[in-house]
């Protein structure tokens, strides 16, 4: 069952992100609210299982070739001394 909210008074800065992230993740302002409601009051149990399997999806997203050894151990090494 699903409820109907209406929200008032929400600062310029606060909707202007909201729709910024709308925008970036292809869903309606609604969508993205109800998106934001959830990942900060639900809780998200997640394993070793679901980490790999979005770990796997990344790297199979990513152009072979499109990063270097040296430039993933750079990455890794910038900013520790």
């Amino acid at each position: 069952m699903s409820t109907t909210i209406t929200l008032k008074g929400i600062p310029e800065n606060v909707y202007g992100q909201l729709k910024s992230s709308a925008e970036a993740n292809r869903r309606s302002i609604n969508s993205e609210a109800i998106a934001c409601l959830e990942t900060v009051l639900l809780p998200r149990k997640t394993n070793a299982l679901a980490h790999l399997e979005k770990a796997k999806s990344i790297r199979n997203s990513l152009t072979p070739g499109q990063f270097m050894p040296e430039d993933i151990d750079q990455f890794k090494n910038s900013g520790r001394s």
